[in-house]
């Protein structure tokens, strides 16, 4: 059952709906996801250094490091497709997945792509 909110009058899709949405379309892909909710946002935990944070209007997340600006880089889809953001997110996930080992699963730091290692 969706859960609605209510806002002047007019129903609309909560972050946790549209976040449910994506884990549907990630499945598709073969790729098991949890999804959490809270403080008006929606986490969808992929993998390891890959988590998608929905809004209720976009999907972003993490796809590296920018050593010159020492910050994180993101992309980002409009939630209204999200087949198309999950294609998106399967590839960051197979990237992410063909690079990994066990001693990257074991380093949070290293996963998580600060660019110290």
């Amino acid at each position: 059952m969706s859960r609605l909110a209510i806002n002047s009058g007019c129903a609309s899709v909560t972050p946790l709906d549209v976040a449910g949405e994506l884990r549907t379309e990630l499945e598709r892909h073969g790729i098991t996801a949890d999804v959490h909710d809270g403080y008006g946002l929606a986490l969808v935990s992929v993998w390891v250094g890959l988590v998608v944070w929905c809004d209720g209007e976009r999907y972003w997340w993490r796809t590296g490091w920018d050593d010159r600006r020492q910050r994180f880089t993101y992309a980002w889809h409009p939630a209204v497709d999200p087949v198309r953001a999950a294609r998106r997110i399967a590839f960051r996930y197979a990237a992410l997945r063909a690079g990994s080992s066990r001693s990257v699963l074991a380093d949070p730091v290293a996963a998580a792509g600060d660019g110290a290692h």
